[in-house]
């Protein structure tokens, strides 16, 4: 189950703030589809696109307004899926880039990517449906 008090969900949020939520969701996903329908790999329009980058900027901007109610769960889950994304690539291409030149690290390179992708996909569409439904994310995954 998760770790989120009663409290917290209980606490009024303002609509704006749900509406600004939706919007950082709504710019991963552009960046999301920038991956798919592009020439790169979601995994690295998700890290590296505008859309992202600016999603990742306005989380932090509200953060400090929703703590200690269920939208929290939403900013903190959209900051902690673009970072781990991040790390994930940014490794990815560090360990498999030069064995890549070898050809031995392309289908892990390519692999990797792809999971991440698809890992970050996940995250942001079980995010948006959370919110949708009002509720918040659990905060027992990262």
């Amino acid at each position: 189950m998760d770790d989120i008090s009663s409290a917290s969900t209980t606490v009024a949020v303002d609509p704006r703030l749900v509406s600004w939520a939706k919007l950082i969701y709504a710019l991963h996903a552009v960046a999301i589809a920038m991956g798919v329908f592009g020439q790169a790999f979601i995994a690295t329009m998700f890290v590296f696109s505008l859309p992202s980058i600016v999603a990742l900027v306005m989380s932090y901007v509200k953060r400090e307004e929703v703590r200690g109610t269920w939208l929290a769960s939403h900013f903190r889950w959209q900051i902690r899926t673009f970072w781990i994304a991040f790390v994930a690539v940014i490794g990815i291409w560090v360990v498999f880039g030069p064995l890549s030149l070898i050809l031995i690290g392309i289908p892990f390179l390519f692999g990797g990517l792809i999971i991440t992708g698809i890992w970050a996909t996940y995250r942001v569409v079980r995010g948006w449906m959370a919110l949708a439904e009002g509720k918040p994310v659990p905060s027992g995954n990262a």
